[in-house]
């Protein structure tokens, strides 16, 4: 699926998120047209990102697309994207290689 969104940057805690469940080796795949950071956290990391306490992730900050990242173990997990404070109109899709 692709989306089209605005991402306004006054407002710091502005990012797109997804929560699914996923098989340990699932592949969770990007494309945008725009950098930004791409993150895999689990429900507790999660909590602690959007309150901005400190968080373990996988994935990071990718200038260059596809971005992939792989599911480390089976459960429910929150995709992630955000412009680190920027804002902008941007074009994205995400997809799972399972």
């Amino acid at each position: 699926m692709s989306y089209i969104v605005t991402l306004n940057s006054q407002n710091m805690s502005d990012f797109i998120t997804s929560r699914d469940y996923y098989n340990a080796g699932d592949i969770v795949v990007l494309n945008c047209d725009t950098q930004c950071n791409f993150m895999l956290l689990d429900d507790s990391n999660f909590s602690n990102y959007k309150n901005s306490r400190g968080y373990n992730l996988f994935g990071g900050f990718f200038k260059m697309f596809p971005a992939k990242i792989q599911v480390p173990h089976a459960g429910h997990w929150n995709v992630v994207i955000d412009l680190g404070g920027g804002g902008a109109n941007i074009k994205y899709s995400l997809s799972v290689i399972k």
